[in-house]
């Protein structure tokens, strides 16, 4: 039977994963989900070097330019392990603006850190029971004397250990010069910063939810809130999940889908392609919905 398609191209669109693959499962997301929507996916790789960042809001925005949403929500499907937090901050400002009904996040998987911070802007987070999110505490890339990346270190590890010094240099009865040697390491002006990428990492979790789910309370208590997001002594690491109840019990609207669902069975499918896509393919980044796709390569 002849279906009209080479099989020669079918060969290179199963191999390269092409977008016309993932259409057909974006069509039945979208006919299975409740309500009038819209999906839009962004997944970014776990095994390539790559964050969230402006370039995806940027990106983000062009794709909803091109994707007819007429009064539809927007659902957007996301899997990151995070990056930065103006970003995160920017993507949810563009998601209210193209979809001012409101918009869904489906995590099929992970949405760590700032992509946490996504989530937390939505008006509602769809998981199932093996999906995560995460810590929301500021991480630091710690460069070596060449300025060659090294590793990336928790805010907090770093201000806790230099205020520790700081208290027994100038509380020693004895000779205080170790800890000034060690206290040397330490910059000022990169404590300071650090700090400060602290409290904006709380503000933007914050904003986003005073402007949101949580509008009916006050700043103070959005901050006791989501403290198992916000305070490293909770978590104790960043990269410990937090699964559908936990954060449920920050406050958040989170609708919980059985893994078994079909709903759910179509997101799965979704992400295992496009998660083969930007980790084990010579691309990072996947953004796209049913009429448009952008995927960001290697150089």
């Amino acid at each position: 039977m002849n279906t009209g398609e080479s099989p020669y191209k079918r060969l290179l669109e199963e191999v390269n994963q092409g977008h016309s693959l993932r259409k057909p499962i974006y069509e039945a997301i979208e006919n299975q989900a409740p309500g009038n929507v819209k999906v839009v996916s962004f997944f970014t790789s776990f095994v390539h070097p790559v964050i969230l960042d402006d370039s995806d809001a940027v990106m983000l925005e062009e794709v909803l330019m091109n994707t007819p949403l007429d009064g539809k929500k927007l659902i957007l499907i996301l899997n990151c392990p995070g990056g930065d937090g103006l970003a995160a901050e920017r993507i949810v400002n563009i998601c209210r603006s193209y979809s001012p009904g409101g918009f869904s996040v489906i995590v099929p998987k992970m949405a760590k850190s700032a992509a946490t911070m996504v989530c937390l802007g939505a008006d509602e987070i769809i998981m199932s029971k093996t999906s995560e999110l995460g810590p929301i505490d500021p991480q630091i890339l710690i460069r070596d004397e060449r300025g060659n990346p090294l590793k990336y270190q928790a805010a907090h590890e770093i201000i806790t250990s230099y205020e520790e010094l700081l208290k027994m240099a100038n509380e020693t009865a004895g000779r205080s010069d170790p800890y000034l040697q060690q206290l040397g390491r330490y910059d000022a002006r990169d404590i300071q910063n650090i700090r400060s990428a602290q409290s904006l990492s709380e503000n933007i979790a914050v904003n986003l939810l005073k402007k949101g789910t949580l509008k009916k309370l006050s700043e103070k208590n959005i901050r006791e809130k989501i403290r198992p997001l916000t305070d490293p002594n909770e978590t104790i690491n960043h990269g410990r999940p937090l699964f559908h109840d936990a954060v449920r019990k920050c406050g958040l609207n989170v609708r919980t889908e059985d893994n078994k669902s079909a709903l759910w069975k179509l997101v799965w499918n979704l992400y295992i392609k496009l998660h083969h896509l930007t980790n084990y393919m010579p691309a990072t980044k996947v953004l796209e919905s049913f009429d448009d796709s952008w995927v960001g390569n290697i150089r």
